[in-house]
């Protein structure tokens, strides 16, 4: 449980968008229950952690939508919250996935456009940005080299119009999300981040 969880009133709140709303739950071996508490598939905006949140029975929601998931002082309509992993969401959910992951860094373009600007090596053979789909070395040192000649990078529009072979640079980033939400198997997790 983290600090967000406990209820801390200190916490900055936390929030999901949801990917699903199921109103009478999950199906059981096949069967709709009726008398479950409706449940949500959810992607919470800044870890990129999949959630399947438990709602309060009057919940007035759609995919979409965002709701607080922590702390849970701040918590409207959200009962419980669990991780899943993407193998447990519904094919709503999975067909929203990467629409609500554009969104999210369209949103937050600045802290993705960080992204470029603070990459570090993680070994003597690579590095961060090689983990982007489509960077590999020279992609690679032309980013760097921007950024180290002409200083921090403003945008994406500033990155595709600084770096020649740079065409999608916000587009780079979503695929890499969807990759780490899609993969277990996936070695290095840039941006989605387990619950601690």
């Amino acid at each position: 449980m983290t600090a967000s969880e406990s209820g801390d009133a200190d916490a900055t709140a936390e929030y999901a968008v949801l990917l699903d709303v199921l109103r009478h739950g999950r199906q059981d071996d096949g069967r709709r229950r009726f008398d479950a508490d409706p449940i949500a598939y959810a992607l919470d905006e800044s870890n990129f952690r999949l959630l399947e949140l438990t709602l309060a029975e009057d919940a007035d929601v759609s995919i979409g939508d965002r709701v607080v998931v922590s702390p849970v002082a701040d918590r409207e309509i959200v009962k419980q919250v669990e991780q899943l992993s993407y193998g447990d969401l519904s094919n709503t959910a999975d067909s929203e996935l990467e629409y609500v992951v554009a969104d999210i860094v369209d949103a937050d373009e600045a802290r993705f456009v960080d992204f470029y600007n603070d990459a570090q090596p993680i070994t003597l053979r690579l590095h961060q940005l090689n983990l982007l789909p489509g960077i590999g070395k020279k992609l690679r040192d032309k980013i760097l080299e921007e950024r180290k000649r002409y200083g921090p990078f403003e945008s994406f529009e500033d990155l595709q119009e600084r770096v020649s072979g740079l065409h999608h640079p916000k587009e780079v980033v979503v695929e890499r999300i969807l990759e780490e939400l899609h993969g277990d198997d996936v070695k290095y997790k840039t941006f989605v981040r387990p619950d601690q």
